[in-house]
């Protein structure tokens, strides 16, 4: 209102029109929002029918005078004001566009990345983008006031065995060699850190050949960070203060402190290294409850030292026989053999095994996952860490089918003591849990050539609501350490001097304590955001397939390109 009387000029696009006889109404949209041209046919007619020719999305330009409109529109924010256009200018016509280009459009997801220029406009998807940008100006904000400086690493980079399939850029000056785009800036910040920069960060595009799925992409962005002279607790308060500090800034929330979880534990309780801790149903341990059962299925999984878990969901007793041979269905289909469930109603007991178990003891079952009256309990038996994953994976379902998964509010939660290795069966050798670099608990050190299983790696997870915004781990800066780590994952000497040998160098000169983080800025956004798909907060982000149906990439190659990198298509 503070404008009114005042003559401006605007400009932008048309997004609709209204002709109400003696008067013309547009609504001119500009990445600041709409606001409502009039033309009156009284008063200069010519102008008026020229604003009728104008079609959706042309763009133009309108001086005039800024009134207060008579009929208010409250949903608007310059709903008090219009502009009573003196002049007109037509900057580009535009066609008819392929979808509609409002906040309920009717333009499908593919067809919307297809003109995803035009799908920019539609104040959403807009809205998504400067939240990103936001979120970045405040991460820079935070991390300058805490003496980090941002250092720009190399994109063109060699390619390492270790972690998702690289992508592969061919050298025209060196024929038959091949340069990776980096899945992090890993060794280069540990570089970094050797060369006397004890604080780096860099807000860095990432890459992955990996299948897609909601919170990923083929190119993602990472908020990227590395400190010397640390040790964990350093790592975590000064990243949990980055997180509470976006939290006050963005969301207005104070963040408490928050609280630490083994990975052991987190399996234990939830089934999983990333748990929503925002609603209960922990898995309950039964074995105990059933250690002299003759129960075949119970009793080979007690020989065979396995679990016997169970999830009490909180008023489900009323789960129909359709509901319960669903799951039953959905666990088979992650490994499992079968479901067991305990309902306890008015009735009483009545479970799947109750030809086995008396009412008494299926009660205390119920019991002990903290049942009672009205609630189901269901049950799933067989190898440990199997059974924790199928528990924690049912868990989800579960609270997925139950609502539980919108429920308010930010549970945040570091996770740590991964294990260092993880060992593949198929393959005969030990895999990093994290990546090569990671160090291990300084008090397992000893366990690196007699007991590598049992190595705690010396690393941490940042999970808010389930989903794991940030990893990251005090580094191996010691050359005799990251040697045994090569040999431990099955490097021979030579592999590792030709894959690493830059930076095992490197420890030769002095290399300092240090240690870092990785947030996924595009999930950090995307959670901020409320949603769980990373693509809208992403300018021009790949489809499940990993093209941009946009620009029709990726494509063919020119054959004379070809020949001048040395390559050769084959059938």
């Amino acid at each position: 209102m503070e404008h009114v009387g005042q003559t401006v000029t605007l400009s932008g696009w048309v997004q609709r029109s209204r002709d109400m006889g003696g008067l013309t109404f547009l609504d001119l949209r500009d990445r600041y929002g709409l606001t409502q041209l009039s033309f009156n046919l009284s008063v200069n007619e010519k102008l008026c029918m020229d604003a009728r020719k104008l079609g959706r999305e042309f763009v133009i330009q309108a001086t005039g005078l800024v009134k207060e409109r008579s009929s208010k529109n409250a949903k608007m924010p310059t709903g008090d004001i219009e502009i009573e256009v003196t002049a007109l200018k037509i900057l580009n016509a535009s066609q008819t566009p392929p979808f509609t280009i409002e906040e309920n459009t009717d333009g499908g997801e593919e067809l919307r990345m297809k003109y995803r220029y035009l799908d920019l406009r539609r104040e959403t998807v807009r809205k998504k983008l400067e939240l990103r940008h936001t979120l970045a100006r405040y991460t820079r904000q935070y991390l300058d006031d805490q003496a980090f400086i941002e250092v720009e690493t190399p994109v063109l980079i060699k390619s390492t065995p270790e972690g998702a399939r690289d992508f592969i850029v061919p050298s025209r000056l060196n024929q038959g060699e091949f340069y990776a785009l980096p899945q992090s800036p890993q060794t280069f910040k540990q570089l970094l850190m050797v060369s006397g920069f004890d604080r780096y960060y860099q807000i860095v595009k990432c890459f992955r050949d990996e299948d897609l799925r909601a919170d990923r992409q083929p190119e993602f962005t990472q908020i990227d960070c590395e400190m010397s002279f640390v040790e964990r607790d350093d790592i975590l308060n000064t990243f949990e203060g980055l997180t509470k500090f976006l939290f006050k800034k963005i969301k207005g929330i104070d963040l408490p402190d928050f609280p630490r979880m083994s990975y052991d534990e987190a399996m234990a309780r939830y089934g999983i290294d990333k748990p929503d801790t925002r609603f209960a149903m922990e898995i309950c341990p039964l074995n105990e409850h059933v250690a002299d059962t003759d129960f075949a299925v119970f009793k080979s999984v007690m020989d065979e030292k396995g679990l016997i878990g169970g999830i009490c969901t909180a008023g489900c007793a009323e789960y129909s026989r359709k509901q319960l041979d669903e799951l039953t269905e959905w666990v088979k289909d992650r490994g499992m053999k079968g479901l067991v469930y305990v309902k306890w109603n008015k009735e009483g007991i009545k479970s799947s095994v109750d030809k086995f178990f008396s009412p008494e003891q299926l009660k205390s079952w119920m019991e002990a996952a903290g049942g009672k009256e009205g609630d189901l309990l269901l049950v799933l038996a067989g190898p440990l860490e199997k059974t924790q994953k199928a528990l924690g994976e049912l868990r989800l379902e579960l609270a997925k089918q139950l609502g539980l998964r919108d429920t308010p509010g930010y549970n945040p939660l570091w996770v740590i003591d991964f294990p260092l290795v993880e060992y593949n069966e198929e393959e005969g050798r030990f895999y990093a849990m994290h990546h090569p670099f990671t160090s291990p608990n300084p008090e397992d050190l000893h366990l690196m050539e007699t007991a590598p299983a049992a190595i705690r790696a010396n690393a941490y997870d940042l999970v808010i609501n389930g989903v794991e915004i940030g990893g990251g781990s005090i580094r191996i800066h010691d050359r005799g350490v990251q040697q045994k780590m090569f040999d431990l994952l099955g490097f021979t000497r030579e592999e590792a001097q030709e894959q690493f040998g830059f930076l095992m160098n490197a420890f030769e000169y002095g290399a300092p304590p240090h240690g870092g983080i990785a947030f996924g800025f595009d999930r950090l956004c995307a959670m901020f955001g409320g949603v769980e798909s990373i693509r809208d907060f992403i300018a021009f982000p790949k489809n499940n397939a990993g093209r941009d149906v946009m620009i029709d990439a990726p494509g063919a190659v020119n054959p004379a390109q070809l020949k001048e990198l040395g390559l050769r298509i084959t059938e």
